[in-house]
C-alpha cells in the first residue's frame, strides 16, 4: 500500500524510490553490525528477538502518521528491525539445514511461510480497503499479526534455546575464518541483480497513476506475487540443493521479464503476469541467494558473512532503487531497460561461481 498511500500525501516517484531504497539500505547495511555482534557474543536469540520487536511495532504505528515524512521514518525503522534480526536468524536456519535436507530447502521453507503471511495479509487489507478505504485503519489492524508473530518467536526461543548446537557434529568448511574469492564474486553478481530489481511500491505507484489497476486492487496483486514467491521458494530451493547454481542462473534470466510486463504491459493480464514474475524474483532474493552463502564460509564467521553480504547487497539495492525512481520520472522505457540490463549483467558472476564450485571428477 505504500506506493499509492505516499502518492495521496504528495510524494513523487523519486521520493518513493529513495524512501524504499534507503529502507532497504538500512535493512541490509546494518546487518554488518548485527552479524558481527552475533558472531562475537553467540547470543543469537536475544539479538533476533530485539529485531522482531522493533519491526513488529513499526508497522502498526504507521496508522498514526499524517505526512509522508513521518511514514518514511517508520518504513525505515521497520527495515532496521529486520536488519537486527536477520543475520542471527539466518545462522540458526543454516544450522538446522543439514538436518532437514539442505540449505536451499531450509531457506525455501522459511520463505514459503513468510510469503504465505505476505499473501494473506494483503488479502485482508484489500478487504478493508474495499469496505472502508481507510489506509490508517488497515495499518492498525496489522498489530494483530504482529502480536502473534512475537508470540511464536518467544515459543521458538523456549523450545530451541541453542539451535546452533544442531551443527556442532559437522566439520567446518575449508578456509573457515576467511571469505573465499567465490564469495566476493558471487556478491558482485547478486548486487547487480538487486540494483535492477524495482521495489513494489514504485510498481504500485505506476499502476495507480496510469490507471492500470485501482488502489484497492494493488494488495491483491501483491498477494499474487507473494503466493508465487512462496511456492517458488519451496520448489526451487529443493532444486537448488540438487542442481546448484544453474538453477539460480535460469531463474535470474526468467525474472528479468517482470519489468516490461509491469511497466509497459498496460493491461490487467500483463500486470498480473508481471506481478507473478516479480514474486518469483523475490523468492530468489529471499531464499536461494542467501542459501548459497551458507556453504561458502565456516560456521565461526557465518553471521558476519551473512551480515557483510546483505549489507553490500542492500547498498546496491538502495542505489538501484533510487536510480530507478529517478529514471522513471523521466522515462518509463528507460526504466525497463535499466532493470533488465542490470540484472543480466550479474549473470557472468553466477556462471563463474557455478564453474568454480563444480564437484571434482
Amino acid at each position: 500500500m505504500l506506493g499509492p498511500w505516499f502518492a495521496t500525501m504528495g510524494a513523487t516517484a523519486t521520493v518513493i524510490g529513495i524512501v524504499t531504497g534507503f529502507g532497504e539500505l538500512a535493512g541490509y547495511g546494518l546487518r554488518v553490525v548485527s552479524g558481527r555482534l552475533a558472531d562475537a557474543t553467540r547470543h543469537f536469540w536475544p539479538i533476533t528477538i530485539v529485531g522482531y520487536v522493533v519491526q513488529m511495532c513499526a508497522v502498526p504505528l504507521l496508522a498514526l502518521t499524517h505526512n509522508w515524512q513521518s511514514a518514511a521514518f517508520l518504513v525505515i525503522l521497520e527495515r532496521v528491525g529486520k536488519a537486527i534480526r536477520n543475520p542471527p536468524r539466518d545462522v540458526m536456519l543454516a544450522s538446522a539445514a543439514k538436518r532437514i535436507g539442505g540449505y536451499g530447502w531450509a531457506f525455501g521453507i522459511h520463505e514459503a511461510f513468510d510469503q504465505f503471511g505476505a499473501m494473506v495479509g494483503p488479502l485482508v487489507i484489500a478487504g478493508i480497503m474495499s469496505v472502508r478505504g481507510d489506509y490508517r485503519f488497515a495499518f492498525a489492524i496489522l498489530a494483530i499479526p504482529a502480536a502473534i508473530n512475537l508470540s511464536f518467536v518467544v515459543l521458538a526461543r523456549v523450545t530451541f534455546p541453542r539451535p546452533q548446537d544442531l551443527e556442532e557434529d559437522q566439520p567446518e568448511a575449508a578456509g573457515a575464518g576467511r571469505y573465499p574469492v567465490a564469495y566476493w564474486v558471487y556478491l558482485a553478481g547478486a548486487g547487480l541483480v538487486a540494483a535492477g530489481f524495482a521495489d513494489y511500491p514504485l510498481i504500485a505507484y505506476h499502476w495507480t497513476v496510469h490507471h492500470v489497476v485501482t488502489s484497492d486492487q494493488v494488495p491483491l496483486f501483491y498477494a499474487v506475487a507473494m503466493a508465487v514467491s512462496g511456492g517458488a521458494s519451496l520448489m526451487f530451493g529443493r532444486l537448488f540443493d540438487r542442481r546448484g547454481f544453474p538453477v539460480l542462473i535460469g531463474l535470474t534470466v526468467i525474472c528479468t521479464a517482470f519489468a516490461p510486463l509491469v511497466f509497459l504491459g498496460g493491461s490487467i493480464e500483463m500486470s498480473v503476469l508481471g506481478a507473478a514474475l516479480w514474486g518469483m524474483g523475490m523468492g530468489v532474493h529471499e531464499s536461494i541467494i542467501p542459501a548459497a552463502v551458507a556453504p561458502m564460509v565456516g560456521r565461526a564467521k557465518r553471521a558476519s558473512a551473512f551480515g557483510t553480504f546483505t549489507a553490500i547487497y542492500g547498498v546496491c539495492w538502495f542505489l538501484g532503487s533510487s536510480l530507478i525512481g529517478w529514471i522513471y520520472d523521466h522515462s518509463v522505457d528507460a526504466t525497463v531497460l535499466f532493470c533488465v540490463l542490470a540484472q543480466l549483467l550479474g549473470l557472468p558472476a553466477f556462471v563463474w561461481v557455478s564453474w568454480r564450485r563444480r564437484p571434482a571428477p
